[in-house]
């Protein structure tokens, strides 16, 4: 449970004297602010500190967390309807994996919908993200999958041993005079970090919140294709030129 100190005087228990609805609302709220001021410390009342407990977050108000979730973790909304992360181990396995699909979720959708639009408006010409397989490249569609295979393999076993023994990859294994600075696990710096921005609080709550969205966003473009045939920009334009008829109703009734 979190709790914010701020500063309070009388004035802020005084819009309950007045009689404007407008700033004091319902009855209700009146006897709300009435009983605030008269619970509230007299310290508090002449300019003390009032100390104001708030639940943390729930992700369905009146459902009660896991006890396991306590708020400690950046986006702890009490999410675990599964109880997936009962076990320590997997919470942190979890953790670590929800920061890096976010990442890459990321990445995707601005992959799948800016080449799309700057094509549309005629900046550059590239093939739409579902048709960009089916291009000819500098080797076959096998031969770049197992690259990437193998490629991503290294990097996700290195992931996988920096999240069990933190640190223990920092250094470059072929050019040893580069190395990561201590961090903490999954916010390494250096280079990974050019515009040098602090992994605080606020910021990883904003990153999680992108990342969730963007997971979600890159299913939706998935499925959107699979139902129309057509990309999200493509969607979004003729939606707009003629937002009664073209919906999700008539693509469904379609």
């Amino acid at each position: 449970m979190a709790t914010v100190t701020t500063q309070a005087s009388l004035a802020v228990a005084q819009p309950c004297s007045t009689r404007s609805r407008f700033l004091v609302g319902s009855g209700k709220l009146r006897r709300c602010l009435s009983a605030a001021r008269t619970a509230a410390p007299s310290g508090a009342a002449h300019g003390g500190a009032l100390k104001v407990a708030a639940k943390k977050g729930e992700w369905l108000p009146g459902l009660a967390s896991p006890g396991y979730l306590n708020g400690s973790l950046p986006g702890d909304n009490g999410f675990d309807p599964l109880g997936l992360a009962e076990d320590p181990e997997n919470l942190r396995w979890f953790v670590q994996a929800e920061l890096v699909n976010g990442r890459w979720a990321m990445l995707g959708v601005a992959g799948m919908l800016l080449p799309e639009i700057f094509t549309k408006i005629g900046v550059i010409n590239v093939p739409e993200w579902y048709d960009a397989g089916k291009q000819e490249y500098f080797a076959s569609s096998s031969t770049l999958f197992v690259i990437e295979f193998i490629l991503f393999h290294y990097v996700e076993i290195r992931r996988w041993q920096d999240i069990k023994n933190p640190g223990s990859v920092n250094q470059d294994p072929i050019f040893k005079s580069y190395s990561l600075p201590p961090n903490e696990v999954g916010y390494p710096g250096g280079i990974f970090n050019p515009l040098n921005f602090a992994p605080s609080l606020e910021a990883k709550e904003k990153e999680l919140a992108n990342g969730r969205l963007a997971m979600l966003a890159f299913l939706g473009f998935v499925i959107q294709h699979n139902v129309t045939g057509k990309g999200p920009f493509e969607n979004l334009a003729q939606h707009l030129a003629d937002p009664w008829h073209n919906t999700i109703i008539q693509t469904l009734k379609g």
